[in-house]
């Protein structure tokens, strides 16, 4: 195992986790200020790009898109995609 790697890859992910949590508390501050908000395409892709346990966590603590179910079928796909890289990326290498 490489320790350097693995320490790497869990920095990532935990920083685009609290990046994605953080998205939603942003955009629902904004939502009820009627205020610019975050793009929904950002933050579907948070989830994609590493963050989903952030993004469902982010849904769930801040009430925040909750309602639209293409917002958890897309945030659970992203989370299975990313449980799978992670098994091939520590457990397969």
């Amino acid at each position: 195992m490489n320790t350097e790697r693995d320490t790497a890859i869990l920095i990532f992910y935990v920083v685009i986790n609290l990046l994605a949590f953080a998205f939603y508390g942003i955009d629902k501050q904004k939502a009820q200020k009627n205020l610019w908000r975050i793009p929904e395409k950002t933050l579907l892709l948070s989830a994609f790009f590493g963050g989903p346990l952030g993004a469902l966590c982010g849904m769930e603590y801040f009430h925040h898109k909750t309602k639209k179910k293409y917002f958890w079928v897309l945030n659970i796909l992203a989370l299975a995609i990313h449980v799978i890289l992670m098994y091939f990326l520590f457990f397969r290498s």
